[in-house]
């Protein structure tokens, strides 16, 4: 939590997987341009942020708490206007997805 007063607008964008399936384009019969997450980023406008992190040098990295690992965007940011991209995250549901596709092919004899 930050403190509504002393806190400091951001913009932070939330990057997903690229693609809905771990190998897009291996099934030919679907065009690999139909398994593009269309999740893949979201762009938050005014998060709030603690007020050192107003004036951060560019390409320096932060956890922000339950939410991952991000990067000051180098080409975006400005001082007073930081831009967070999120490289990490720390709740990684991709990992079981894999897991479990690769369960249910060895099970469906493929």
């Amino acid at each position: 939590w930050v403190s509504a007063q002393e806190s400091f607008p951001a913009t932070v964008r939330l990057y997903e997987h690229l693609f809905t399936v771990p190998n897009p384009g291996m099934d030919e019969k679907v065009d690999f341009r139909d398994q593009v997450n269309p999740d893949s980023l979201k762009v938050l406008e005014n998060c709030r942020v603690e007020p050192f992190l107003q004036d951060v040098a560019s390409g320096t990295r932060y956890q922000f708490e339950r939410q991952g690992y991000f990067f000051v965007d180098p080409n975006d940011s400005a001082p007073g206007n930081p831009v967070f991209n999120r490289i990490v995250s720390l709740k990684d549901t991709w990992t079981r997805i894999v897991k479990r596709e690769a369960e249910s092919s060895t099970r469906s004899g493929c």
